[in-house]
């Protein structure tokens, strides 16, 4: 199959799937479709963290403190004042953008310490952020709620609700709730974050972090500052982590300090190795991969015999899925180092290959008229 005719076969494969995912709302219950905000949401923060690790170099441990700045900062901006909780009552747009900003300085005013250190000494002083930002979300109480957490405001544009109601509304027979409004703001903010990060690679700041992931002296003779690209690298990823935040937050609908501990930032981690360091699409997969695997063994457990029940002895369906992907991890880094874009290219090169040998097979066989 010849570029010209691959090139629109692309274009209608990715209107189809665009067409799918719009459509999705319609069909899918309420399990997929607060499984694939979740998944939204960790695309989001998975994007951003491959910016800094994959593409710039710089380990980080400690994004769960960036994802649950956006979270909580959302809900104290857009939130009213309760009791004991207090809130600023933000509109939810300006709220959101609030919040990816109060992430984004979070991640600048740690900047200085990461363009000072490197490899597992960063990753260390940023798993520091998790364990602060734990004791500062439990006891920080009017802001956060304490152990109990807070109430995320549901997200309002203009006079459009993202609830069941206010206003009601049908398609096609089927009641737009919450979860079916905010499936299309996730798109939206999944698409944005992905065109932003592509972006970013493709243009001059894009070289910069990979020159200086490659070589930092060499980057420096290129003129490249290298810590000021450090730290544009850090704080653009603590946004995505905070706008990934907010995405959870509204997924959610209240959050607690536990749903932000060390662990979210493993399992961030684990989604950009298992989809390739560096590759926008593979983060992606790695992501989705992350997230859904543990929700979807453990909506179907019973049907599953070798999952326990809860109470039961036994490996449950958070363990077994923990197990799965912990192995993928190892699989990729002993197999396939570059993860599942890697595999991705692999297939590519080799369809590549074989049309190339078909045609070169065709030309050998067919006849030549003008051979004498």
């Amino acid at each position: 199959m010849s570029d010209r005719t691959k090139f629109p076969l692309r274009i209608v494969g990715a209107l189809a799937g665009v067409l799918l995912l719009l459509a999705a709302p319609l069909s899918l219950e309420s399990f997929w479709l607060q499984t694939g905000l979740f998944a939204m949401a960790a695309v989001i923060g998975a994007v951003g963290l491959t910016l800094l690790v994959g593409v710039t170099g710089q380990l980080s441990l400690g994004h769960a403190f960036f994802v649950a700045v956006g979270a909580y900062g959302y809900a104290f901006l857009a939130g009213s004042s309760d009791g004991d909780v207090v809130g600023v009552g933000l509109p939810p747009a300006v709220a959101t953008v609030g919040a990816v900003v109060l992430a984004g300085v979070a991640g600048a005013l740690f900047s200085p310490i990461a363009g000072r250190l490197r490899g597992i000494y960063l990753g260390l002083a940023s798993l520091g952020l998790v364990f602060a930002g734990q004791h500062i979300l439990q006891n920080a109480t009017a802001v956060t709620g304490g152990f109990n957490g807070r109430d995320a405001a549901p997200f309002r544009l203009f006079d459009f609700s993202f609830t069941a109601t206010d206003p009601e509304l049908i398609i096609f027979n089927v009641p737009y709730g919450a979860l079916e409004r905010l499936w299309y703001l996730g798109l939206l903010l999944v698409a944005v974050a992905v065109w932003y990060a592509r972006n970013l690679l493709r243009g001059r700041p894009g070289r910069a972090l990979v020159g200086v992931r490659d070589s930092e002296a060499a980057a420096a003779v290129m003129g490249v500052n290298v810590r000021r690209y450090k730290a544009a690298a850090f704080t653009v990823s603590s946004a995505y982590a905070g706008l990934a935040g907010v995405l959870l937050a509204l997924a959610f609908g209240r959050i607690v300090p536990e749903s932000f501990g060390f662990l979210l930032s493993v399992d961030l981690l684990a989604m950009i190795i298992i989809g390739g360091l560096g590759s926008i699409g593979g983060a992606a997969a790695g992501a989705v991969f992350v997230i859904a695997l543990p929700l979807v063994l453990n909506h179907y457990s019973d049907a599953l015999p070798f999952l326990a029940q809860p109470g039961e002895a036994g490996i449950g369906a958070a363990e077994a899925a923990r197990l799965l992907y912990g192995a993928a991890i190892l699989a990729v880094l002993l197999y396939l180092p570059g993860g599942l874009a890697q595999l991705t290219h692999r297939i590519s090169a080799k369809e590549s290959r074989h049309e190339q040998t078909t045609a070169g097979n065709g030309d050998s066989t067919s006849p030549h008229v003008d051979r004498v």
